[in-house]
């Protein structure tokens, strides 16, 4: 118990003092949390839209599919984007292995499915009367279009949001793309693993306890921009 506590306090300390190991490893995870969320809102929106907007065939198979994607496993995807860029993959060209930018290129994949599924679920709680009256009054499909995008601003927020939540805390992918190097792709969790497998945990904690601020603001911005769009 006296370990736990002694490990807590110190914990603490090296958050209240900044430490330079514990701000890199928070502003690596960062960057690419952000990265891969900004890169997979400006696919997962627009296809989400564009999904709940039209009208086709396959409609409610695509949904299926997009539904079943969001419990995909991290590793799975790490796995698939490994084999992509690995030396002797289609990719591997481009040398991504082993860098950030394979980090967010394996995360946008995990929450392109996350952004779409839940900006189909706000364009869906939009009242079909206001599709309807725009059109009565004259616009064209795309006027429509960002009447809807606007109704729906807020739930769509709260998807961008919800999937940097799902990045920031993953660990598959950041590990198996990034190799968790000190000072360069070292993230929040890849780097709480590793303090745990040396059995070192104050930086362990301290991190967690980041994670977990992060984690919290994460969810109440979540929570108000929920709320907004079911107002």
């Amino acid at each position: 118990m006296n370990y736990f506590i002694d490990s807590l306090i110190s914990a603490i300390y090296l958050t209240v003092s900044l430490d330079k190991e514990l701000l890199h490893i928070v502003s690596v995870s960062l960057r690419v949390s952000c990265g891969s969320t900004l890169l997979a809102s400006l696919i997962g929106i627009p296809l989400g839209f564009l999904i709940a907007f039209e009208s086709f065939r396959l409609k409610r198979l695509v949904i299926t599919v997009l539904n079943t994607l969001l419990s995909i496993p991290t590793v799975a995807i790490g796995l698939f984007v490994y084999i992509l860029i690995s030396r002797r993959g289609i990719l591997g060209f481009m040398d991504l292995l082993y860098t950030q930018k394979a980090i967010i290129f394996g995360q946008t994949l995990l929450i392109i499915p996350l952004i779409a599924t839940f900006t189909i679920s706000a364009i869906g709680q939009i009242d079909g009367r206001y599709r309807l009256t725009a059109m009565t009054l004259g616009a064209n499909r795309r006027q429509t279009a960002w009447v809807l995008l606007m109704e729906a601003r807020y739930g769509i927020l709260a998807a961008v949001i919800a999937a940097f939540g799902r990045v920031i805390s993953e660990i598959g992918v950041s590990m198996m793309l990034g190799g968790n190097a000190k000072g360069f792709t070292r993230t929040i969790t890849t780097a709480m693993a590793l303090e745990y497998d040396k059995g070192e945990f104050i930086l362990a904690i301290a991190l967690g306890m980041v994670l977990l601020a992060l984690s919290f603001s994460i969810n109440l911005l979540f929570h108000f921009f929920q709320g907004r769009g079911a107002k």
